[in-house]
């Protein structure tokens, strides 16, 4: 077997991930291992892609995303639509990331604020049983 190629528990081992993953982005169109028999072998090329779609899905995009970004590959213009778009989706995204790390923020503070009451409002109702014993 070429060095280049890998089977599909070698795929798991190298980027810790299930063969159920490896076969479910394969029927997305993410993966094209190449098929001999019930055996998948997979190229540079797929370990590329798969290294990209483990970021893309660790900084929130969607497969489907990640699907017309990997797409743009082959436009045949050095990548340079690929890059410009994966930059775009890249900014909108950490505004979005931000965006819901501000709103998180203001919740976990609004929670903390309630502990407080709520931390009081216990041990007001403590103390009044221990006096009226």
């Amino acid at each position: 077997m070429s060095e280049d190629l890998l089977t599909i528990r070698e795929m798991c081992d190298a980027y810790d991930v299930t063969p159920r993953t490896l076969r479910f982005y394969e029927s997305k169109e993410l993966l094209f291992p190449i098929r001999e028999g019930q055996k998948r072998l997979f190229t540079k090329r797929d370990r590329a892609r798969l290294k990209l779609i483990l970021r893309g899905k660790r900084f929130g995009f969607s497969l489907e995303e990640i699907r017309q970004l990997l797409d743009l590959y082959d436009m045949g213009d050095q990548q340079a639509t690929q890059l410009r778009r994966t930059f775009n989706v890249a900014q909108q995204r950490l505004k979005d990331m931000e965006e819901q790390r501000d709103e998180l923020n203001e919740a976990i503070d609004d929670l903390r604020e309630q502990l407080k009451w709520g931390e009081k409002i216990v041990a007001d109702f403590e103390n009044e049983q221990k006096a009226a014993q």
